[in-house]
């Protein structure tokens, strides 16, 4: 399973215009479990779903302490919770919470400082479902630390120079991250980092020098990548799909482009193993009227729009391997409820139109190849 909710803290300066809205529901890589910060007001508790079994349900994880709203949680494979806590106005700290009978334990991890105007957000959560990691945004220069899943408390891991956003896992394993990187006061690039190589960093989009380039989300089985660039038409952004290690051009289909709403992918079907055009992505529409799902596939040429289901935790889904999108939903009713959406069948092909003497061709976008960012079989230095 595939799925993503990202919520990021980066200056505004630096966040994607077009964005998703942080939807305060983050699900593991592999689509067992969930977490969210549940109750309300003055009494905020940290909420575990589960995903994966028969029918979806919800463990409350309260500590004597309610949470802040700004805590960042992010849920691991084994069923724990991590927790980020900003306390002090620099100093974050990390713990583990999980249920123990009637009650919750809480592990305590350790800190990072984050001086200044440093700002630390986690990241998504890693598909080994075992290490977490957080990025920590100063002026210049942006650090990434493994705050869980290591053997001493939180580790610097990374120092990548430039102002970085976004975060997107390129592999399986949780060694190869995307992160969206201003250097300068420039334009907006998506880099590679290897976290394996002591953080080291390569091209990954760089359609036009002056474009910004961000990558929103990768499959690793099919290669399918979702971006968002202003190449096409400078000044606006537009969601396009290429293809990891691809030399075809970045598509930028005009059913991803609504006039009066924002349109943000958030989850990829997996297992279509070399086949991006193929890939189903679900897609969160945001207008003045509400929110609703999209999907879409890259061999498609129109975008179905359907209703969400109520209490729609918006933005947060994810896909089985056959083909079933599963959105989480929360109501008075229904505290905990996982909707399966129907996805209405693909239409006949139109046939080609005829072609038009003196017919302008379409820009075509191109990433910067990937064989000079290698992302498998390499061999460590030395």
């Amino acid at each position: 399973m595939t799925a993503c909710a990202i919520e990021t803290t980066a200056e505004d300066d630096d966040r994607d215009p077009g964005a998703a809205w942080p939807t305060g529901f983050t699900i593991t890589a592999n689509g067992a479990y969930a977490a969210r910060l549940a109750g309300g007001g003055d009494a905020l508790y940290v909420e575990r779903w589960t995903l994966d079994g028969p029918e979806p349900y919800a463990v409350p994880l309260p500590l004597d302490q309610p949470e802040e709203p700004g805590a960042q949680l992010l849920p691991l494979a084994d069923g724990r919770v991590l927790v980020a806590r900003r306390v002090d106005g620099r100093r974050n700290t990390f713990s583990l919470l999980y249920p123990t009978g009637p009650d919750t334990r809480e592990l305590r991890l350790g800190s990072v400082e984050a001086p200044g105007s440093e700002d630390l957000v986690l990241l998504p959560p890693s598909p080994d479902g075992i290490c977490a990691y957080a990025m920590c945004v100063g002026p210049d220069t942006t650090t990434l630390w493994l705050v869980a899943g290591g053997a001493f408390g939180p580790e610097q891991v990374a120092e990548v120079k430039g102002r970085c956003s976004g975060g997107v896992w390129l592999d399986r394993t949780g060694r190869m991250l995307a992160l969206d990187r201003r250097l300068d006061g420039g334009p907006v690039k998506a880099v590679a980092v290897d976290l394996e190589r002591g953080g080291e960093v390569t091209p990954l989009l760089q359609i036009t020098e002056e474009s910004d380039d961000r990558l929103l989300l990768a499959d690793p089985d099919s290669g399918l990548l979702l971006i968002r660039s202003d190449a096409p038409s400078p000044g606006h952004d537009r969601l396009g799909w290429g293809v990891l290690g691809s030399l075809l051009p970045v598509r930028f289909p005009d059913c991803l482009r609504l006039d009066d709403a924002a349109v943000t992918p958030f989850a990829v079907q997996p297992g279509q193993v070399l086949l991006p055009e193929t890939c189903a992505v679900a897609l969160r529409i945001d207008a003045a009227g509400g929110s609703w799902v999209g999907v879409w596939q890259p061999s498609s040429r129109r975008m179905a729009q359907l209703a969400a289901p109520q209490g729609w935790l918006a933005g947060a889904g994810l896909w089985t391997a056959e083909g079933v999108l599963r959105l989480p939903y929360a109501t008075a009713e229904a505290p905990c409820g996982l909707a399966a959406l129907e996805i209405p069948p693909e239409p006949e092909p139109e046939p080609e139109p005829e072609p038009v003497a003196a017919a302008e061709e379409p820009r075509v976008c191109r990433p910067v190849p990937l064989q000079q960012a290698p992302l498998t079989d390499r061999k460590p230095a030395g």
